[in-house]
């Protein structure tokens, strides 16, 4: 067995600055992050037949829907004022406010805009077990750990508009009778960076030992992992080998 030094050990327990921080938790989304998943690789390349866009719209359903559910929760966490005024605009851009649409409303039009009935897209019956059961990890997560994990998991925001604006010139391209259901990626291409970098400032400022410093670049680590398990899922059921579950979405004429 190695023995470390002192300074080996000292040298692992340092504090990271602000700047080494930050750099670590943007090498976890270089390394993580969803972008590289051969499912939206297929995507991007025009691969994927209108059956299996369906399965995705209708999939990606479940978990946008738990995303106001998911800010809920972290706002009932906390106590600061300040943190609950800039947080619950979330629930308002997903949820809308009764005068807008949110988030939710658009996304359903995607759906709809890929053949699918709104109808059967909002009683998420037909999801896929593996996307149920990540999607309610990462509302176990932000509920059971600690505020600062709850808080640091968002921060897969830091990475997503470059992944949208790429998505959005895709889609175009090689899908273009879904032109008119993109509102919901146009809207998150100002919301994403603002809610990213409010949330990279408060964990950099609250994450004040180099223990909460790794908690938190765990905690983005396990939100990544999520949104990588929800395209394993399609992948594995729409893709190859091709094996939906038993009362899954079926691809019309599979």
């Amino acid at each position: 067995m190695t023995v470390k030094s002192t300074f080996e050990v000292g040298a692992e327990s340092a504090l990271l600055s602000a700047d080494e921080l930050r750099a670590r938790l943007r090498r976890v989304g270089e390394e993580r992050y969803h972008h590289r998943h051969p499912f939206h690789l297929m995507m991007h390349d025009g691969k994927l037949s209108r059956g299996q866009l369906q399965a995705w719209a209708l999939n990606r359903y479940y978990y946008q829907s738990v995303i106001p559910i998911k800010d809920a929760v972290i706002l009932s966490r906390s106590e600061d004022a300040d943190f609950r005024r800039a947080w619950r605009k979330r629930v308002v851009d997903h949820d809308g406010d009764g005068t807008r649409e949110g988030g939710i409303e658009r996304w359903i039009r995607l759906a709809e805009a890929t053949g699918l009935e709104r109808e059967r897209v909002m009683r998420r019956d037909e999801v896929l077990p593996g996307t149920r059961y990540a999607v309610d990890a990462y509302l176990s997560l932000v509920r059971n750990r600690s505020f600062l994990e709850a808080v640091a998991s968002s921060l897969t925001e830091m990475f997503s508009k470059e992944l949208i604006t790429l998505r959005m010139d895709r889609l175009r391209q090689h899908y273009p009778w879904l032109s008119g259901g993109l509102d919901y990626f146009t809207a998150r291409l100002d919301q994403a960076p603002e809610d990213a970098r409010f949330a990279l400032q408060w964990v950099t400022e609250h994450a004040v030992t180099r223990s909460e410093q790794e908690l938190a670049i765990a905690a983005l680590r396990a939100k990544c992992d999520i949104l990588w398990a929800q395209l394993d899922a399609l992948y594995f059921a729409y893709v190859q080998p091709g094996w939906p579950p038993p009362g899954a979405f079926l691809i019309e004429g599979s």
